[in-house]
């Protein structure tokens, strides 16, 4: 089957689904355009009490959730639960702005005789959102929260190793009282993304995923004058200079390459570390890395979570063979990870200069690639040289410093002092070979709807 659920701790194939049929997909788009035509026009109030109701739900059931993202993906239960703490805050972030979001626009014009201007925010129908397996929940919500509060619907193809958590994101919205249709989860074939795009009720289509799959939906939609959003990952820099608190910056690292057994967009793939300290950061990064427990992602003690998959992890093994062949030396670090499950041992990953290609590729996993830099504009230098930007983060005493070194480096977002974290009212996205678009706050809600110029003019006015 395409779809399995399978245990990423003990490897056990738990449930499998069927692809949906044409006829289905069909029916599912045929649903979704006459329940948005009545949603279109359903007032935000209504909206709003419905996605209040689903973060509700969240809260009131995080252990329900977090379990089924942790048995199908592998994160560390806790992980689970603060991922689906923070789904619960996009729903209530809509829920509180979605009308302020997309109010009516007054626009001057030069000479009040010309008109009175007004831009307008509608809906344009059915949105086809293609989410990954990292964040079972919140990606999903940070397409649907803005989307059904615009007036849209919403098609999930979800990934194809998590059709639980697929299914209970529907699940959530019936529960919370969205009307049927406004939001379905499809297990849809390869097909099937060109059947929907080229469909005329779909607007367009939302991804995240990598560089290989941006590339083929992209097209696919430019094919059929469809909108896209792409957010394609990344290899974002975490940069330390010389004036940086570097126990706690060591620390952040830590956490910041680690979380989710390394396997997110904007964990801190790179750290690049002024000269003057470099070894000291090293030891401590080391020693941080050491501290983790590869185990059972359901028990509290464990801080090193399996990656999402065998697939994935013979993935990672092969890249960073092929790292190796370009002339990167590679390191084990850290305490021995278990045999069983598919768990990826932590790697310190050097000697990646501008001859080695693999500097460019992003290692979705705990390996750490470190550089060290000779002073801030070379760290600059070395964050800016990839081909992702989607995010990073700088660490200094010096915040003013902080923020001149983050408006040097040429991605979507950068953080002082901390590594990225997503978060409910921040946007999110990037720049170059990590997509295009933003997500979340009053830039994600506008993704999709129409912005239509209404002006209302004497009849009287000069031409």
């Amino acid at each position: 089957m395409a779809y399995a659920s399978t245990n990423p701790f003990t490897g056990e194939v738990l449930a499998t689904f069927p692809n949906a049929t044409d006829a289905e997909v069909q029916a599912a788009l045929t649903q979704a355009n006459v329940a948005y035509e009545k949603w279109r026009e359903t007032s935000f109030t209504e909206r709003a009490r419905i996605m209040k109701a689903a973060a509700d739900i969240l809260r009131r059931d995080v252990d329900k959730y977090a379990r089924l993202g942790t048995l199908e993906m592998g994160k560390l239960f806790s992980e689970s639960k603060k991922e689906v703490i923070l789904s619960a805050e996009i729903f209530e972030y809509y829920a509180k702005y979605a009308e302020e979001l997309l109010k009516p626009e007054s626009l001057p014009v030069a000479d009040p005789a010309e008109g009175k201007a007004v831009l307008v925010h509608e809906p344009l129908g059915i949105v086809l959102a293609i989410e990954p397996w990292n964040f079972p929940f919140y990606q999903v919500v940070r397409i649907i929260a803005p989307q059904l509060s615009a007036g849209n619907a919403v098609i999930l193809k979800h990934a194809s190793n998590l059709p639980q958590c697929a299914a209970i994101c529907e699940e959530l919205m019936k529960e919370a009282g969205l009307p049927a249709g406004l939001f379905r989860n499809l297990y849809t074939a390869r097909h099937h993304t060109e059947m929907i795009l080229s469909d005329p009720r779909v607007v367009g289509v939302a991804l995240t995923g990598s560089e290989g799959a941006g590339t083929i939906i992209a097209a696919t939609a430019g094919k059929a004058l469809k909108k896209s959003m792409m957010e394609l990952g990344g290899a974002d820099a975490f940069i330390v200079l010389e004036d940086a608190d570097v126990e706690k910056a060591a620390k952040f690292a830590v956490i910041g390459r680690h979380w989710n057994a390394g396997q997110v967009c904007v964990s801190a793939k790179r750290l690049i570390v002024a000269d003057a300290i470099y070894d000291r950061f090293l030891e401590l990064y080391k020693k941080g890395v050491a501290e983790l427990k590869a185990g059972d992602p359901m028990n509290p003690a464990t801080t090193l979570a399996p990656v999402c998959s065998q697939g994935a992890k013979e993935d990672l093994e092969r890249q960073v063979k092929e790292a190796k062949e370009h002339g990167a030396k590679v390191e084990v670090i850290g305490a021995p990870v278990p045999e069983k499950g598919s768990f990826f041992q932590p790697l310190l990953m050097t000697g990646l200069d501008s001859n080695n290609a693999a500097r460019h590729w992003e290692f979705f996993g705990p390996v750490t690639q470190l550089y060290r830099a000779k002073d801030e504009d070379d760290a600059v230098r070395i964050a800016n040289d990839s081909p992702y930007g989607l995010g990073g983060a700088v660490f200094t005493k010096d915040e003013t410093r902080g923020a001149h070194v983050a408006s040097r480096i040429r991605t979507g977002m950068v953080f002082v002092n901390h590594p990225l974290i997503p978060k409910a009212d921040l946007p999110f996205g990037g720049i170059k070979n990590s997509g295009f678009g933003r997500e979340l706050i009053g830039l994600g809600i506008k993704e999709f709807v129409n912005h239509k110029l209404i002006n209302i003019v004497d009849i009287d006015a000069p031409l």
